[in-house]
């Protein structure tokens, strides 16, 4: 019985049915819910009601850890990996309210996990032609919100309560863009040491990772164009021939495969 169940979730997770993608999908939706709920969350911070929301929320994160743990084939090695010990983390940062407010920014990082797993990418791109044309821009746009997220939750749970400029995610994420993009307006401040030093942070994100991130997006460093020759699906923007066997290209001027 338990080696039957055992099968049947490793099948959800791991399988190629199109139940098992439907799983997936199921996850990735509820995770993006979770992203909104934090959001909208914190127009209420501090009510009962959240708290209560959080632990909900908390259980399903930590079903869904439990569940890969039993079916990993090497389980001393499970914890090793540093998407699970997020999901650990974000597991805490629920069903403990103490340090739950203070790890809340690492629950963005659900979204980033799913998208970096192979078989929802494969699923996704076999599935919707929208996301196989521009899998690129939609993966570092995912990279780019889940950054901001993380960043403007963070300012949040360190300056609510402490900050009169700052009383919800709005206000935080005003902040956190207006000093990644170096334009700093001044109009809202962190304070305290902290709130200085985290200043500091963002801006350099801001000149390095933001930026960066900002260009993968509006000018992909690789086009997706498969050789016929030898396969290799991921090439220069201006390359005339494959760099791996040597057969002319005629990639289209857009990029597009």
């Amino acid at each position: 019985m338990t080696s039957s169940l055992k099968t049947k979730i490793r099948d959800l997770y791991e399988g190629d049915s199109p139940r098992a993608d439907h799983f997936r999908y199921l996850i990735l939706v509820i995770d993006i819910l979770t992203v909104v709920y934090l959001i909208t969350t914190t127009f209420f911070y501090g009510d009962m009601v959240v708290e209560y929301l959080d632990v909900i929320f908390g259980l399903y994160v930590l079903a869904d850890l439990s569940a890969r743990f039993w079916i990993a084939d090497k389980k001393h090695k499970f914890f090793l990996r540093p998407l699970n010990i997020v999901d650990v983390l974000t597991t805490v940062s629920f069903l403990v309210p103490l340090v739950g407010e203070n790890l809340a920014f690492l629950r963005a990082l659900r979204i980033l996990r799913l998208l970096r797993s192979y078989r929802l990418l494969e699923s996704l791109r076999r599935d919707f032609y929208f996301f196989r044309h521009y899998e690129d821009l939609i993966v570092n746009a995912t990279h780019l919100s889940v950054f901001i997220f993380m960043m403007t939750q963070l300012v949040f749970i360190t300056q609510v309560e402490r900050n009169d400029d700052i009383k919800n995610f709005v206000d935080a994420m005003y902040f956190t863009v207006t000093t990644l993009t170096t334009t700093g307006f001044g109009d809202i401040t962190l304070e305290g040491n902290f709130g200085k030093l985290l200043t500091v942070v963002i801006m350099i994100c801001g000149v390095s990772l933001f930026l960066r991130l900002l260009k993968s997006i509006f000018r992909p460093a690789k086009v997706r164009f498969e050789c016929t020759d030898c396969g290799l699906f991921l090439h220069e923007n201006d390359a005339v021939c494959c760099k791996h066997c040597g057969k002319v290209l005629n990639i289209p001027s857009d990029g597009d495969a």
